[in-house]
């Protein structure tokens, strides 16, 4: 008679190789070189920027295809 079924063995492998993900994945967050809070809020700062100008960009360019299509449609 065995104390573990195949399955068992299966479901602590699985198990093993799940903790062995976590500290894996603690050992390279801490090779991270984490950016500094003014370096953090300046990227910050940009993508905001980059994002209001793409939109604005957008916009614009929806209103003009718009006004000309009604021209168009008159």
């Amino acid at each position: 008679m065995t104390l573990c079924s195949e399955d068992d063995i299966r479901g602590m492998n699985i198990f093993q190789k799940f903790i062995d993900y976590i500290k894996n994945s603690k050992i390279e967050l801490k090779k991270v070189v984490w950016p500094n809070r003014r370096k953090l809020f300046n990227h910050t700062l940009l993508v905001i920027g980059i994002s209001a100008g793409v939109a604005v960009f957008l916009g614009l360019i929806d209103f003009v295809l718009n006004k000309t299509l009604e021209v168009i449609l008159r």
